[in-house]
């Protein structure tokens, strides 16, 4: 079942028009959501985010798109997919309605949420192998843009088949001036000794609601420095620790990244932190 517009229908009645412009050009963002037991971690965030997206995107935010109404369409959706107590992973995508060609005729605008399952209402920290490598075909732009979740991701499209091509786990994404910016999927955490590091948005990364956490979470651990600064990619092997975050998964632990190996002492001691967190908002 999908959401359209406030309105819940089969998958099969959820259809858009060749003209959309989310399709034609790029002209739609989103937002990835968690929710369980009727709750829906950290919305105001993302709530946020959104209508600051569509702000810079200059889309017209209708008067009745409030964070109450944005609540209740989401669990309205979940629950027209099954239980509202599983835990469920959200997409919110919103569009400019069709009509022009680079110069809308409208700003105002459409929207779908969708839903699926997932296996665990908390955050797990995975124990498997996890292997990443620089992807360096195509290199993400700093600036504002590149920090908003639109739905112009190519780069990560292209990088995931070259992980998937190559047997790696994910790969590390670079910016024009061939810093460290993200991972495909979330925000990157980098630790070496006392001193936790993270791409600043300057350089481009995605403004994360999971990286906001960890930075709330990591401030408040006072035995590390916290820094929001570029990363280099000759960094990355002297290391002690890497991690991906992103809504959905939490924290990824990085193991190995060429021939280096990486420990996970600080995303097992973060995780139980980050949980806690999410139940209370």
């Amino acid at each position: 079942m999908i959401n359209f517009n406030g309105t819940i229908l089969q998958n099969q009645q959820a259809t858009i028009s060749a003209q959309n412009r989310g399709l034609n050009y790029g002209d739609a963002i989103f937002e990835t959501l968690r929710a369980s037991a009727g709750k829906i971690y950290f919305l105001e965030d993302h709530y946020f985010r959104l209508m600051a997206s569509m702000r810079i995107l200059r889309m017209e935010i209708p008067m009745n798109f409030t964070q109450e109404y944005l609540e209740e369409q989401i669990l309205a959706t979940i629950e027209a997919n099954g239980s509202i107590i599983k835990p469920y992973r959200v997409k919110v995508l919103v569009w400019r309605q069709q009509g022009g060609l680079y110069s809308p005729t409208t700003n105002q605008i459409d929207f779908s949420i969708t839903c699926s399952e997932l296996e665990s209402p908390f955050y797990l920290l995975k124990q498997d192998p996890y292997q990443v490598e620089l992807f360096k075909d195509h290199y993400l732009t700093s600036g504002l843009l590149s920090t908003l979740k639109t739905n112009n991701k190519i780069i990560n499209v292209l990088g995931s088949i070259y992980a998937k091509e190559n047997g790696y786990d994910n790969c590390l994404l670079l910016n024009e001036k061939k810093q460290i910016v993200e991972a495909l999927n979330g925000n990157l955490f980098l630790v070496k000794g006392e001193t936790i590091k993270t791409p600043p948005l300057t350089d481009g990364c995605l403004k994360g609601i999971m990286r906001k956490q960890l930075l709330s979470i990591l401030s408040q651990m006072h035995d590390y420095d916290v820094q929001e600064v570029s990363i280099s990619p000759f960094e990355l092997q002297k290391a002690d620790e890497m991690f991906v975050s992103n809504v959905i998964t939490g924290i990824q632990s990085i193991t190995k990244y060429r021939k280096k190996q990486y420990t996970n002492t600080i995303a097992k001691e973060v995780l139980g932190k980050l949980n806690a967190k999410a139940r209370l908002g």
